[in-house]
């Protein structure tokens, strides 16, 4: 059964509830995400939330940037859960609210498990994952009846043979599903490499939607043999989603 501290008021909770913020669109978060966030005393959040949401909040809500605290662009992990833990412990409703959604790549279930051994209630509500919402929103579907019945979401953040990458990249080179890569591009063109030394087509289609779902969203079209050449040509900076397979060509 559903954990029952979903259903309640935001009021009432007493803890650290995780919310998803959703892609970008500030319309984009769920309703129950936004309920959460509005009863919520203190909010710690990140650098890819959208900024109209925290302009919502009341005056008296303590407001922490981690992305800001304690370093410039950078706080550990350690940090964060210190954080959580402090306000959660001196009684305050507590928001931890992340981009797309926070159990993927988002280090979600690893602030679940810290307050959970520190006995500080948790919960979580899910928001929508810009690997699939900002792909659909593009126009471009992950999946499509008679072209492809699969489809892996890959983070790019390690580059193949690097020795702490955890992804089976011949494994992926050899299906026939759509590529999802997040935090890729950086490493995009030693990624297309590696997936066209292993079997994959130069000719595949290929797509880089940047800033999806905003105003300021690109949306390229490119091939798996160009997509490095396609990220330095049309100077694409993150966030950026990067699909690979023949739905990117539809």
């Amino acid at each position: 059964m559903p954990d029952q501290a979903l259903c309640l008021d935001p009021a009432s909770f007493a803890g650290v509830t995780l919310v998803g913020a959703g892609p970008g669109d500030p319309d984009l978060i769920t309703i129950a995400g936004l309920k959460a966030l509005l009863g919520a005393d203190v909010v710690v959040t990140d650098r890819l939330v959208p900024h109209e949401l925290l302009a919502g909040l009341a005056p008296d809500v303590e407001l922490i940037d981690v992305a800001k605290f304690p370093r410039s662009r950078f706080t550990a992990q350690e940090d964060i859960n210190a954080v959580l833990l402090d306000r959660a412990r001196a009684g305050k409703r507590v928001v931890r609210l992340k981009g797309g959604d926070s159990h993927v790549f988002g280090r979600g279930f690893e602030e679940v498990l810290h307050l959970q051994q520190a006995g500080v209630p948790v919960r979580v509500i899910p928001g929508l994952s810009s690997s699939i919402s900002v792909p659909a929103l593009a126009g471009i579907p992950v999946t499509h009846r008679g072209v492809v019945h699969d489809f892996t979401v890959v983070s790019g953040h390690v580059p193949p043979g690097y020795p702490d990458s955890l992804v089976n990249w011949d494994a992926l080179a050899a299906s026939r599903g759509t590529i999802v890569l997040m935090m890729a591009v950086q490493n995009a063109a030693v990624i297309a490499q590696t997936l066209i030394d292993g079997g994959r087509h130069t000719g595949q289609p290929a797509a880089i939607v940047v800033d999806g779902s905003l105003a300021s969203e690109r949306v390229i079209r490119t091939t798996l043999g160009q997509l490095g050449k396609s990220i330095e040509t049309e100077k694409v900076r993150p966030p950026a989603i990067i699909l690979i397979g023949d739905v990117a060509g539809l």
